[in-house]
């Protein structure tokens, strides 16, 4: 019977994104493919260093380890190398141990149209057209941002998601965008009983949150993940998301209104193998002290 990847996470990561490779793509930027090419055979053998996405990569997968015999989270090296060029990814994820088998290897093509294909819950990438894509297609995906210097190690998996335009849609944050804040908090408190439309990383948080309910201590606490929300709202835009969240049957593990304090010191102190905001700023700001994901609007 041939493997199913219907009911596991799928986590498609690109070389660039789970590797250090900006010193490739500047020799392919600046002198071409086949320096490129000449570049990646002479050192095939030579072990690349944790990209952006290595700590969410490693940490997922050890999920695995819960089930021995019914895996959870798969994970698929989506590249734009051609097969020739990709030893060296390979001879990487050997070293460092990651169990990940499968790879699509695009020769230069955009990716996106394989995520379908491999049933990919998230996509992460350093290059942007293929997030766009994506995230177009439906598909939860983000722009990494390059490797904060001090990355935890935690045997916990800890994930934090901004609210607007990433867990919920981009409705309340339009407003606030076109009208000001004292539009978005009245149409907040006019709707503060409807539930929020999902968006492009509801469904990712509610395969987390299966995970979460299906792995407790006796105390009830989750034992290999936990997740946050950072949000820019404060009161009285708070009661939707705590009632949008309750609807959903879905309970984050800790919840910061921010009202529009800078939400890197709070990162730092939760300590997230990777942090999902929409909006560039507060991406900048956190990449300085945890990885980092934006997640670009669907157009």
């Amino acid at each position: 019977m041939p493997y199913s990847l219907d009911k596991l996470l799928v986590i498609g990561i690109s070389s660039r994104a789970l590797f250090n490779l900006e010193a490739e793509e500047a020799i392919f930027q600046h002198q071409g493919l086949d320096a490129y090419r000449q570049h990646q055979l002479a050192h095939e053998n030579e072990i690349l260093k944790p990209g952006a996405g290595f700590a969410l990569v490693k940490a997922l997968l050890k999920l695995n380890q819960l089930t021995p015999d019914n895996r959870l989270v798969e994970v698929v090296i989506m590249s734009r190398n051609s097969s020739e060029t990709s030893l060296r990814i390979f001879n990487s994820i050997a070293h460092y141990g990651l169990d990940i088998s499968r790879a699509v290897l695009a020769g230069g093509a955009s990716l996106s149209s394989y995520l379908q294909a491999f049933n990919v819950s998230l996509f992460l990438s350093l290059h942007e057209d293929d997030v766009q894509a994506a995230i177009n297609a439906g598909v939860a995906s983000a722009l990494l941002y390059q490797l904060a210097e001090n990355v935890a190690d935690l045997d916990q998996i800890r994930i934090a998601f901004d609210g607007d335009a990433v867990i919920f849609s981009d409705e309340a944050e339009k407003i606030y965008q076109l009208q000001g804040i004292e539009a978005f908090e009245q149409h907040e408190r006019e709707n503060a009983k409807k539930p929020l439309p999902e968006g492009p990383f509801a469904r990712l948080l509610v395969a987390l949150s299966y995970i979460q309910n299906n792995f407790k201590a006796p105390d009830g606490h989750a034992l290999p993940l936990r997740t946050a929300l950072v949000t820019a709202r404060s009161s009285p835009a708070h009661e939707r998301v705590i009632r949008t969240l309750r609807a959903w049957n879905i309970a984050i593990d800790e919840t910061f209104f921010m009202g529009g304090v800078n939400k890197s010191a709070v990162l730092a102190a939760f300590k997230p193998h990777m942090f999902f905001d929409d909006q560039h700023g507060h991406c900048m700001h956190a990449s300085s002290v945890v990885p980092t994901g934006r997640v670009p609007y669907k157009q």
